[in-house]
């Protein structure tokens, strides 16, 4: 454990401390809260990571590197783009499988590609949406958002 993960876990272990000598019982009740979220997102959280372990066992460095690395070009950001647009998976799953890819070959235009049509493209929903918004709004919507990820990520790669 390095030293900034040990001093998050001290404030975080202190501030719990106050919390409980300032108000026991809503401390209590904020757990119990906070565990309940915890087991709602469980099921999901560990289908992710059980995925992406999966993913990374058949696919070794190389592989990952040609389809979604620094060399796969615009192929692979657009790949990773169209992953990203129809794959419905919250930012505190998404950031720790983008930081998974990374490690294992994946490039950072790819993965700000992935990351950027993730959080803004929702091809999943499109039915919620055009139901509220309409077909028209939408659809620009995505669209804007769906070219915007490739923005996001030509800046990436040109910056880093």
């Amino acid at each position: 454990m390095d030293i900034a993960t040990i001093i998050l876990y001290s404030v975080a272990g202190l501030l719990l401390i106050l919390s409980v000598i300032k108000d026991k019982k809503k401390t209590v009740a904020a757990l119990k809260k906070a565990w309940k979220a915890f087991e709602n997102i469980l099921p999901q959280f560990l289908t992710i990571i059980l995925l992406v372990g999966v993913l990374l066992a058949i696919f070794d460095k190389d592989a990952i590197s040609r389809i979604i690395g620094k060399e796969s070009g615009f192929l692979g950001v657009f790949l990773a783009s169209v992953v990203g647009a129809i794959t419905l998976i919250p930012g505190f799953i998404a950031f720790p499988t983008a930081a998974l890819l990374l490690q294992n070959g994946a490039g950072y235009s790819q993965i700000a590609a992935f990351i950027s049509s993730l959080m803004m493209v929702g091809v999943v929903t499109m039915p919620v949406e055009i139901r509220y918004f309409g077909k028209k709004v939408t659809l620009l919507r995505n669209l804007f958002a769906y070219a915007f990820s490739f923005l996001v990520a030509f800046i990436i790669g040109w910056i880093v």
